[in-house]
């Protein structure tokens, strides 16, 4: 039998994270997959909400197979569907009084019509399959086969909001996260049956090894720099991190700098062709200011591993630098 899901994410903006984990959750299940909006609610519907949800799940390479479906562009179906039920069916709401169709009903007419076989989300939607099974079988349906997982929580055990760090998809992409590490995180998680809470530093340990796979070319590509300065990179925890790291090199801040035995030092190395490691080295052994250095050649006291800096740059550029 065809595995048919469908994710259903309403459209509030940026997917949270926990919607995320359904989507893959859904995608991983699923042979067949409906992207559907929920926008039965208007007063919840966000300007561009659908649109960003659009661009999370392809930024996470989720795939559908249909869709995007909205379902209020199918009230008129809704209405057709549910008219032997009327307004309202078990002391629930099926048509507002405006004969909008609301949630309870718009779901159970598409799950029917697109032949969902699994339904696949959180928990907090665990009170709705009840609701859901009967108006299934007052429709002449067989019900989907149901689950349910656990949900994503913050780190003090409550509903991760929105506004908390790396909570939606959109603000772990805006930190850096590679799209790669999130997918993985949230591979993972499975379809947990308890509640788990947002791991943060899990992330960034897989940003790392995400970033450490990458070939220089696809790496450079990633931060929009040239691939010669890939090896400076490399030392990044994210790509924000990485921006960063290449705007020290490809952008230095001009700093005075007062340390003139190791710039001499320096420069005889550089003009002598000396390979950069064994420049950081050589200086390190006769006690030379590698602080000063740094700051000399990117403006800065902190940043990439300094050998690094020294073989992303020409050695015309490197004695200008010293100049400057």
């Amino acid at each position: 039998m065809e595995v048919r899901v469908r994710f259903a994410p309403s459209p509030t903006g940026s997917l949270h994270v926990g919607n995320a984990l359904s989507a893959v959750a859904n995608r991983r299940l699923g042979d067949w997959m409906l992207l559907r909006i929920d926008d039965t609610d208007p007063a919840r519907n966000v300007a561009g909400g659908e649109e960003a949800i659009v661009a999370d799940l392809e930024w996470l390479e989720i795939a559908w197979d249909k869709g995007p479906v909205r379902q209020s562009d199918r009230a008129d179906r809704h209405r057709e569907v549910g008219a032997p039920l009327g307004d309202r069916f078990e002391g629930i709401t099926l048509l507002r009084e405006d004969g909008s169709p609301t949630y309870q009903l718009a779901t159970v007419v598409d799950d029917i019509d697109f032949g969902i076989t699994h339904i696949v989300r959180g928990n907090d939607h665990r009170p709705n399959e009840a609701v859901h099974r009967r108006l299934f079988a007052a429709l002449g349906a067989t019900p989907p086969e149901f689950v349910h997982h656990g949900l994503i929580l913050g780190d003090d055990g409550r509903k991760l909001s929105k506004r908390a760090e790396g909570s939606t998809v959109a603000s772990l992409r805006e930190s850096g996260i590679p799209a790669e590490a999130v997918r993985a995180y949230l591979e993972e998680l499975g379809v947990p049956k308890h509640d788990v809470r947002l791991d943060l530093p899990r992330l960034r340990r897989l940003s790392i090894e995400t970033l450490g796979a990458l070939s220089d070319e696809d790496l450079a590509e990633r931060v929009g720099v040239p691939v010669s300065v890939a090896p400076v990179l490399r030392g990044a925890r994210d790509l924000r991190e990485a921006r960063e790291y290449a705007t020290l090199v490809l952008e230095p801040q001009p700093a005075q700098v007062d340390a003139p035995e190791t710039l001499e030092r320096f420069r005889d190395l550089v003009e002598a062709g000396t390979e950069p490691k064994s420049i950081v080295r050589e200086l390190k052994a006769v006690g030379g200011d590698l602080k000063a250095l740094r700051l000399a050649l990117t403006g800065a006291e902190r940043g990439p591993e300094l050998a690094a800096v020294i073989a992303a740059l020409p050695r015309d550029e490197l004695l200008s630098r010293l100049e400057r």
